[in-house]
């Protein structure tokens, strides 16, 4: 199982979904599947632009579970 630190990096910034869609230009529908962790997939652009947004590592994004 992959986890995803969206929620996380959100919180400690004080943003909420739009102001990530917006500042990453990414789709509202795509932030809010990250943030829920129900997404199944995602783009490498997509991480891109929130590993860019938050200036972390994609290991600070998301973590392998055993």
């Amino acid at each position: 199982m992959v986890r995803c630190y969206l929620s996380r990096l959100m919180g400690e910034r004080k943003l909420n979904i739009a102001d990530v869609a917006r500042e990453t230009g990414l789709n509202r529908n795509t932030v809010t599947l990250l943030y829920k962790e129900t997404a199944s997939r995602v783009e490498l652009d997509a991480i891109e632009r929130l590993c860019r947004l938050f200036d972390c590592q994609v290991g600070d994004l998301f973590e392998v579970l055993e």
